[in-house]
């Protein structure tokens, strides 16, 4: 029962996660005028380079602490920066 409850958790902080990101696929997408395999991809990029979470720099999207810009910036080879 126990192991159970473990997966159960471990299934919706998943989701949780994915709700996340696609949200701010969504909003970087629209914000930066790009598709939405692209802001996935400006998404990834960042939190490589940072060794952050996928779901950290979306949290981070959605909160208006990262923007579009500062993702656009290492596609375009130039240095990255969170605001404050």
């Amino acid at each position: 029962m126990r192991e159970t409850r473990g997966v159960v958790q471990q299934l919706q902080g998943a989701l949780n996660s994915r709700v996340l990101i696609e949200q701010a696929k969504g909003v970087l997408a629209e914000r930066g005028q790009v598709s939405v395999d692209e802001a996935f991809t400006r998404i990834r990029r960042y939190a490589r380079a940072r060794n952050s979470r996928i779901s950290d720099v979306a949290r981070d999207v959605i909160d208006g602490r990262l923007d579009a810009a500062a993702l656009a910036e290492l596609s375009l080879g130039g240095a990255w920066q969170a605001r404050p």
